[in-house]
């Protein structure tokens, strides 16, 4: 591997000359700079920037701990997010999980292993002993979708409550008496935060909710969750699902199996407003995630929190609080609720 000292060599400056020459708003004269650049290009030299991040205890690198990637919602989210960290000059590094705590924060070991400057959590909750670890690291967290909130970290999240009593308002204006609640058994607090909210806003609105529960958020336990739901003897009129992804296998099934016209004999709801929400064969009234607002406030965070440590470094032993920030989903009507 050609090294800085080559080109210091071959250019007929100092190795120090070199390392000024590839520094941002470094002196270095411009007959130097020439000189240098010359001879990088005939050995075809490259900054090793791994190494120079490490001299200066930072790497780079971010590392985004994430479970079902084939996900719509996951899979934008995570592109929205690896495209901001490498306009601000961070490199992404993927760690595959499962949704169990225990994955998530051996993950987090990894990272710590890799001297990562910061990782994203997108599932899972880390235990707060390995979150301080990372702390102690020197690594930052932001958990997206959490309610948590750990010692240096940003922790994001949507007013899933909320929302989901908009649920519950639409239903009942659409006429709806017999409503249901489809979740899967993830168990993560966005998705109990929304079962929770539409069982409390139907429950003031004098009206009594079915759960169901079942799998994954996926297409396919949506699939399943609408034969449970819809072979009782009391069918629903309204079903509120927790993903979108969920609503399709619901709506494909309560369709094509059981014969039922959407919203005519049934209203749906989802959330997450993924591209096939929109799809004409869907329609699907639901609620859209600030995805874009995410990555753009996480790497901003990280970007301002680093530039604040390097002018203003924290005591020895010093625990950082950690920040939280409330977002609002927006209300997406489209054609799966009457009068929507």
């Amino acid at each position: 591997m050609i090294s800085a000292k080559d080109v210091a060599e071959l250019a007929g400056v100092s190795r120090s000359a070199v390392s000024r020459t590839y520094t941002p708003g470094a002196s270095v004269s411009a007959a130097t700079r020439e000189k240098v650049m010359r001879a990088a290009a005939e050995l075809g030299y490259h900054v090793n920037h791994l190494a120079r991040g490490l001299v200066r205890n930072r790497s780079g690198i971010v590392c985004l701990i994430v479970s079902e990637l084939a996900t719509p919602y996951r899979a934008s989210l995570v592109r929205l997010l690896t495209q901001h960290l490498q306009e601000a000059g961070k490199i992404a590094m993927l760690i595959n999980t499962d949704r169990s705590d225990d994955s998530v924060s051996q993950a987090l070991q990894q990272a710590i292993n890799f001297r990562a400057d910061a990782s994203f959590v997108l599932s899972g909750m880390p235990d707060s002993a390995i979150a301080r670890l990372c702390h102690k690291h020197g690594q930052r967290l932001v958990l997206i979708n959490r309610d948590d909130v750990l010692p240096g970290s940003l922790s994001i999240n949507l007013d899933n409550e909320e929302a989901a009593g908009r649920v519950v308002m639409a239903f009942v204006r659409a006429g709806c008496k017999r409503i249901a609640f489809a979740n899967s058994l993830a168990g993560t607090p966005s998705l109990m935060a929304r079962e929770r909210g539409f069982i409390q806003a139907a429950e003031a609105a004098g009206l009594q909710v079915s759960v169901e529960r079942f799998g994954t958020t996926s297409y396919e336990s949506g699939q399943i969750l609408a034969h449970r739901l819809l072979t009782r003897s009391t069918r629903p009129d309204a079903v509120f699902c927790v993903t979108d992804l969920l609503a399709c296998g619901f709506m494909d099934e309560a369709r094509h199996r059981f014969a039922l016209r959407i919203p005519q004999d049934l209203c749906v709801a989802g959330y997450d407003d993924i591209p096939q929400a929109a799809w004409s064969s869907y329609n699907l009234t639901t609620f859209t995630q600030p995805v874009m607002q995410y990555a753009q406030d996480s790497v901003s965070w990280l970007v301002a929190e680093e530039t604040k440590e390097e002018h203003m470094p924290p005591a020895l032993g010093q625990e950082m609080p950690g920040e939280t920030r409330l977002y609002h989903a927006d209300f997406v009507w489209r054609g799966t609720i009457r009068g929507a």
